[in-house]
């Protein structure tokens, strides 16, 4: 009894810490070829949405796809903002600004080609979508994507108002 007690108080400690980790100082580059430093992004007071994605990811690119189509909503309601980074590698990044400008998603999109923020942030596979506070602390993490994730995410961003 004490080894499961002991097990679970490490599994929600484990939580906790991941929860409350910051983003990490990575620079990327946007589509127009600027550097742009993540944590400066995510560290302005605003609520952000991040999700990695590939072109190659069918889901990923439906989960954008929903977010793009609650974004102006959740701007309005919430002070949100998006960010999509693309896990593509240099190859593809051709295919990832063509993609972007194709389906016009409205918030802004990072390439991430040598997955230094995947690895910082320690997840496998995409899609994989983080809410970070408006103080750049990551409170929530999710992979994969299913239909109607969005809306939990929406819960999750209204939830931080409440705090």
């Amino acid at each position: 009894m004490k080894k499961l007690l002991l097990l679970v108080l490490l599994f929600y400690t484990a939580q906790a810490i991941a929860q409350s980790e910051g983003v990490p100082d990575v620079s990327l580059k946007n589509l127009k070829g600027e550097t742009v430093k993540v944590r400066e992004i995510t560290g302005n007071g605003k609520i952000t949405v991040v999700s990695f994605w590939a072109t190659w990811c069918s889901p990923c690119k439906k989960e954008l796809s929903n977010y793009a189509e609650h974004y102006e909503d959740w701007q309005a309601k919430y002070d949100v903002q998006i960010l999509a980074i693309s896990i593509d590698d240099a190859r593809n990044t051709a295919k990832v600004k063509a993609y972007a400008n194709g389906v016009n998603w409205p918030f802004e999109i990072l390439l991430d080609p040598n997955e230094d923020m995947k690895r910082s942030m320690n997840f496998q596979t995409v899609p994989f979508s983080m809410l970070v506070d408006q103080k750049g602390n990551v409170v929530y993490r999710h992979n994969s994507y299913v239909e109607g994730d969005e809306f939990v995410m929406e819960e999750k961003i209204a939830a931080l108002l409440k705090k």
